[in-house]
This record gives C-alpha cells, structure tokens and sequence, in this order.
C-alpha cells in the first residue's frame, strides 16, 4: 500500500493535472497577493513620512520662541537668492593683492631673462661644441676631449 502511494505521488508529481480554470485562479492569486504587497508597501512608506512630518511639526510648535525664531532665520537665508557684495574690497587686500601682482611681475620677467640667457648661452656652446668635435676627429688630443667635456657636456 506505501509503495503504491509512493508511486501515485510521484505520478502526480511528474504530470500534474490541472485544468485551466486552477491555472488561472492560481495566477490571479498570485498577482492579487503581488499587488496587495505593494499597495502594503506604498501604504507603510506614506505613512512612516505622514509619522516623520508630523513629529518634526509637533517639535517645532514646542520649541522656545529664540530657537524657533532662528530656524526661521535660517530658512528664510535658504529659501532667498544670495546677496550680491557690494562692498569694496578693504585697504590691505588690495595692497596685498598688488604686491602680489608685482612680485608675479617680476618673477615672469626674470624666467624670461634667463630662458633668454640660457638659449644664447645654448648658442654660443654649440658653436664651440661643434668646433671642438671637428678639432677632436681630425687631430685627437687630451685637449680637445676635455674641451668636448666642457662645452658639450
């Protein structure tokens, strides 16, 4: 008899019947509960931010009027456009700030001097580089390499 049920749940298992009208009970359920979930969940959302809202007016409304006085403060500052400075800058920042400008000044004008310097100093060791590797081919000495290491480095 064990063995005979056995085979019967396995049967039932493997080809199950059911008629089209369970199929489609089964899915309506199915989207019925999806549904019922989300409609829970939208539910349960709303109402936590209702409980949020209302918690944070009830503080509000119980606060002293000096703390109450500079949160409206504060939002009024969020809430307008921000205020344009009118003011000139005071004495020392512009003195600074020329001081600045003129010390920037100066150093652009030094690195231009130098990078000046340094390419004519380029040019003038070439010419020597190049004169001293011609006198080093043709007739090799002690002097010419030195003079090679020297102005060509």
């Amino acid at each position: 008899m064990a063995a005979t049920l056995r085979l019967r749940d396995t049967e039932s298992i493997c080809r199950p019947e059911r008629s089209s009208a369970m199929l489609s009970t089964t899915r309506r359920r199915d989207l019925y509960v999806s549904l019922k979930l989300i409609v829970c969940i939208a539910l349960g959302i709303w109402l936590g931010a209702m409980a949020v809202f209302f918690t944070g007016m009830l503080y509000f409304k119980n606060l002293p009027p000096a703390q109450s006085q500079a949160l409206e403060n504060a939002a009024a500052q969020l809430t307008a456009p921000p205020a344009q400075k009118t003011t000139p800058p005071s004495e020392p920042e512009t003195e600074m700030f020329r001081k600045y400008e003129q010390s920037l000044r100066e150093s652009e004008a030094r690195q231009a001097r130098e990078q000046v310097q340094e390419q004519q100093q380029r040019t003038f060791s070439r010419s020597k580089c190049d004169f001293w590797i011609q006198q080093d081919r043709t007739a090799p000495s002690e002097k010419s390499r030195a003079s090679i290491d020297q102005y060509c480095g």
